[in-house]
């Protein structure tokens, strides 16, 4: 079975020491805590007690998310304006390091996940603050925006509206670069003297709001994603650690949807 989350790709979820990927028997691989599972060098050293259930990933995911919320809520009441830049600098820093070690290196357990959180709360509670400033009551809604587009999601996954399919996965995974890449080259335009960039980020122009509206769909799409590798990893046995990556996606894709619906209210906030 193959992840179709980039969060949850390489051999964390796809493969063992071996080369076979995880999944049913049926594609070829050993049973969890099999005598592969636990070969030198995969990075698990002891096998798996467990398999995954679906209670292990709520559990893990409330955490993670207390975690972020605790301290976006203590950087939002206790970073002072004037540090409020070089902490943001030195938190994007970490987070991206974190996030680095975690893909890549598969390390997704309780202190990695955790940690991420809390460094990625702190890049929230900032620009959350600098938004409230400016447009007040506009982070409130977008809280109450990304709930509602969590739940939607789950019903429109649970009633399988819409199936994931390789196909699906690969056009979400796709778009998804294709929004950074144009959020990079905005940057680097803006870096560069054209001080609103390509037009995606001004509120003055219409493409801003398209991308907004695209890159919420966007996110929900990378849910739809989390949601089906949570369930295939249940459905198939993975260890009880690989928990702890699905809480990591699910965070990854809630943040980015809630980021793009406080940016797409404060068009309208400023509008007002």
């Amino acid at each position: 079975m193959e992840s179709r989350n980039p969060a949850f790709r390489g051999n964390a979820f796809d493969q063992r020491a071996g080369g076979a990927a995880y999944g049913a028997p049926g594609y070829g691989a050993q049973p969890y805590g099999g005598p592969g599972y636990a070969a030198p060098g995969y990075g698990y050293a002891p096998p798996a007690t467990r398999p995954m259930t679906m209670d292990d990933v709520v559990v893990r995911g409330f955490m993670t998310l207390a975690v972020l919320v605790l301290t976006a809520a203590l950087a939002w009441a206790l970073v002072p304006v004037e540090l409020a830049a070089p902490v943001l600098v030195v938190a994007l820093i970490a987070e991206i390091g974190i996030w680095a070690f975690i893909t890549f290196g598969r390390k997704a357990n309780a202190p990695m996940v955790l940690a991420f959180a809390a460094v990625y709360g702190i890049v929230v509670g900032i620009v959350s603050h600098a938004y409230n400033d400016i447009y007040h009551g506009v982070v409130f809604q977008a809280v109450i925006g990304t709930a509602l587009a969590f739940g939607a999601t789950l019903a429109v996954y649970a009633l399988r509206i819409v199936r994931v399919t390789p196909k699906f996965a690969k056009f979400v995974i796709a778009a998804g670069f294709a929004l950074i890449g144009l959020m990079i080259i905005n940057l680097l335009v803006q870096v560069f003297g054209g001080d609103e960039g390509i037009g995606i980020r001004d509120p003055g122009s219409p493409l801003a709001y398209i991308f907004s509206v695209v890159a919420i769909l966007v996110g929900c799409f990378f849910l739809l994603l989390d949601f089906d590798a949570v369930e295939q990893g249940v459905r198939h046995g993975a260890p009880e650690q690989f928990a702890w990556y699905c809480a990591f996606g699910l965070v990854l894709s809630l943040v980015w949807i809630y980021l793009e619906i406080l940016r797409l209210l404060s068009y309208f906030s400023g509008r007002d």
